[in-house]
């Protein structure tokens, strides 16, 4: 009578199981990994930009350094040197190592801050609370989607992006044109496309864990781009929104 404890077909399923859980178990530290630099990123962006606004506006008005930030030519290297960075760091991540990377991270998180202190500006503080708690409800439930769904997003995700260089162009006609039709279009526009990036960045970044996991300098790479990705993601729905649920001042 065979002893069921030898039987090789069990043996193969409990092996099996063991190598499967640990998979998981990997996929899900690089997953809290990504998101844990996420939230980083937008912490030190809130903080900068929060910071930056109390330093340039004093009882309602403009302070010297509000005036050089918002209203001299200062305020184009304010707007450029986020983009400037960001593709530095796209094109430079490989020759980079993780901690350089990282720093490079949280340095554009911090200018992204810096930039987006106008908004404060503009909308109210209560409104511009509201609106990060809804995209931050969006982005989770998009995110999880994209992590937890078996349909491939890539053809999604093409059309995305296809539709975000329309969405630049557009926003480059409106900018010498100046029409709110065209800009409440753009924003609704906006909003859809981002949502649709979230969830197919959020597949992209499972799905590159296969190609890394057995490198950690590779897999710490990928974590933080992919960290950037859904960043980007995450601050740019965010703007969109603000341009429906804002008030201003």
């Amino acid at each position: 009578m065979a002893d069921y404890r030898d039987n090789p077909l069990r043996s193969g399923t409990i092996t099996g199981r063991a190598a499967g859980a640990e998979i998981d178990q990997g996929l899900r530290a690089y997953m809290l990994r990504v998101y844990n630099y996420m939230a980083l990123a937008l912490a030190v962006t809130g903080v900068a930009a929060l910071g930056t606004f109390n330093l340039a506006v004093s009882d309602g008005q403009l302070t010297s350094l509000g005036v050089a930030l918002y209203t001299s030519p200062l305020k184009w290297v304010v707007m450029l040197a986020p983009l400037a960075l960001v593709f530095f760091l796209g094109f430079r991540i490989n020759k980079m190592s993780v901690g350089a990377a990282q720093a490079t991270f949280w340095t554009y998180a911090a200018l992204v801050g810096i930039s987006l202190s106008t908004i404060f500006l503009v909308f109210t503080a209560t409104s511009i609370t509201q609106t990060f708690f809804v995209t931050a409800a969006a982005f989770g439930a998009l995110s999880l989607y994209g992590y937890t769904t078996k349909r491939d997003l890539s053809a999604m995700g093409s059309f995305m992006i296809m539709g975000l260089f329309g969405l630049i162009i557009a926003m480059l006609v409106n900018f010498f044109l100046q029409s709110s039709a065209l800009q409440f279009a753009i924003s609704a526009i906006g909003v859809l496309i981002f949502a649709g990036l979230t969830a197919w960045d959020t597949q992209k970044i499972k799905s590159m864990y296969d190609y890394v996991a057995h490198d950690e300098t590779m897999m710490g790479r990928a974590a933080i781009m992919g960290a950037l990705n859904l960043y980007l993601d995450f601050i740019n729905l965010f703007m969109f929104l603000l341009q429906f649920l804002g008030n201003r001042e």
